[in-house]
Formats: C-alpha cells, structure tokens, sequence
C-alpha cells in the first residue's frame, strides 16, 4: 500500500517539471507591450500669508458669551450634598402616588406608591429629585418644601404637594 502511494506522487511531482517555457514566452512578450506612466505632481499653489489682527479683541467663542453670568451667593440657600440620599429621590414627583394614610400616636404617615413598590414616610422625609422635604401629612395630601435652582444659580424655595389618589377601579 505504501509502495501504491510512493509511486502516485512520484507520478504527480514528475509533472511539475520545468517544462514552463510556454508560461515563461508568453510573461516575455506581454511584459514587452508594457509601459508604466505616472502623472506629474500638481503644482503647489503658494498663499499669501496674514498676520491676525483680532487676538487682542474679545474671544466670540467663549462661554461668557453663551451663557448668562451666575452670581455667587443666592441667600444661603443650597442643597447638602453630603446628606445620605433616600429611595423616593431617585422618582420625578410627577410619577409618585399617594394611595393612603396611617395615623399612630397622632404621627401622620403617607402611604406613596413608587412603580409598584409602597413607602411610608412623614414630616422630614425626602420626597422627589428637587430635594423636596415633607413638611406636613394630612389626610389629603402630602405638602414638601422644594429647593430648585433659577436662572441665575441661585436656590429658591417652591411650596408643592402630592395629593391623595382615589383608587379606580370602575374604570379598569
């Protein structure tokens, strides 16, 4: 079997021989008609040079220029930004539901709805993503206290509330 083997590929290298002189003729005569052209470079066009008068006027890209000038101060006013933060800050106001209230020792509680999850909170809680604290529970509804930023940078109180949704289900 292996003698089978040694004599077919002796059979297929003898064809490889060097009997290329058609391939060889045929490379000589087309290389022949052969020319190579580069085209010549493009001209460089020369510019006249400018000094720039404009360095000692005022940058128009600066930010300054786009976007009103805040002033430092504001009354005092600021968020704390080292104050541990609570799992309703992380909702807008708009997506909080207040569905109950539960009274103990006359401690008012509200009952808020996040996504589907339910929280207990009272006066001092933090409520919202404008750093609103709860300063009242009433059966009705749930009055905070914002601190928002105005145009000018500085921090204003907004008086909001979020008020007792009645469930319904009549229409569901």
């Amino acid at each position: 079997m292996r003698k089978l083997l040694l004599l077919i590929s002796c059979v297929a290298l003898s064809g490889c021989a060097d009997n290329q002189e058609d391939i060889q003729s045929w490379m000589a005569e087309q290389a022949a008609g052969m020319r190579g052209v580069v085209k010549p470079l493009p001209e460089i066009k020369e510019f006249a040079t400018t000094d720039y008068a404009a360095a000692a006027l005022i940058e128009p890209f600066k930010a300054s220029r786009i976007e009103p000038e805040r002033k430092n101060g504001g009354g005092g006013l600021r968020p704390d930004p080292d104050r541990r933060r609570e799992p309703l800050e992380a909702y807008p106001l708009e997506s909080l539901r207040m569905v109950g209230v539960l009274t103990q020792d006359k401690v008012s509680q509200a009952l808020i709805q996040a996504d589907k999850s339910l929280y207990r909170v009272k006066a001092g809680n933090y409520l919202g993503q404008d750093y609103g604290v709860i300063t009242a529970v009433t059966d009705a509804s749930v009055e905070l206290r914002e601190l928002v930023e105005d145009v000018n940078g500085d921090w204003v109180e907004r008086a909001s509330s979020l008020q007792l949704q009645e469930r319904q289900e009549a229409g569901k």
